[in-house]
């Protein structure tokens, strides 16, 4: 997956933390320093303590820095420097824009996804594993969802119906995605899925690139 420098934000569900991560080791390989941050809130990274702003980190000594303020209930969320700060520092920010409450899918209320200014390309990741099971269990949101595409909470969320949604998001500006992955689809059930939510989504007029496979083996293949 290309990205450009500067600002990226990671939106939706199923995998967006995962992403920060492997991509963030991808870049670093490359010689460059990246910066990881959030303009809502997420978990701890492993091993990487958050820092307050640029003025805390030697990115001779680690490449890769988290960036953020900590909350009561042991989350992290924007950074006290804020995110600009970060792109004047680092050559690649990445940026989880989304809450999804750990649900492979998502639909968006009105206040979602935070993308922040100056984003210069924004990634929506879906989970595989969502793809069949009930809406109202595999969806953040299910309410929105179904009033998105006309169905009933217990209805399946087949591929056709996810990619509906995600397309009625789009035409209505609520999201913007340049590139769209499926995270969890290694089987040949849910990459099968992936192909038929892919070709839905282009069919709906979504021009955004799909790839599905697994993001945490880095295994990413073009869809449709």
């Amino acid at each position: 997956m290309e990205i450009p420098r500067g600002i990226t934000s990671v939106i939706g569900g199923g995998g967006k933390t995962t992403l920060l991560s492997v991509l963030a080791r991808e870049l670093a390989c490359g010689g460059a320093t990246v910066a990881l941050a959030t303009s809502t809130h997420f978990l701890p990274f492993e091993g990487m303590p958050a820092l307050s702003g640029p003025d805390e980190w030697d990115a001779a000594a680690s490449p890769i820095a988290c960036f953020a303020s900590s909350t009561e209930e042991g989350k992290l969320t924007v950074p006290a420097c804020g995110i600009p700060a970060l792109a004047e520092a680092a050559d690649y920010v990445l940026v989880e824009a989304d809450g999804s409450k750990r649900l492979p899918l998502k639909a968006h209320a009105d206040w979602e996804p935070a993308v922040p200014a100056g984003s210069a390309r924004c990634v929506l990741v879906l989970g595989g594993s969502g793809f069949g099971r009930p809406v109202s269990e595999a969806v953040h949101r299910p309410e929105l969802f179904c009033g998105l595409v006309g169905c009933e909470g217990d209805a399946d969320a087949t591929p056709e119906l996810v990619a509906a949604a995600i397309a009625a998001e789009t035409a209505s500006g609520r999201i913007a995605p340049d590139v769209v992955v499926v995270n969890q689809a290694e089987g040949p059930r849910v990459a099968d899925a992936a192909c038929a939510f892919a070709g839905t989504l282009h069919a709906h007029g979504v021009g955004a690139p799909v790839l599905a496979g697994s993001i945490r083996d880095a295994e990413l293949v073009a869809c449709g």
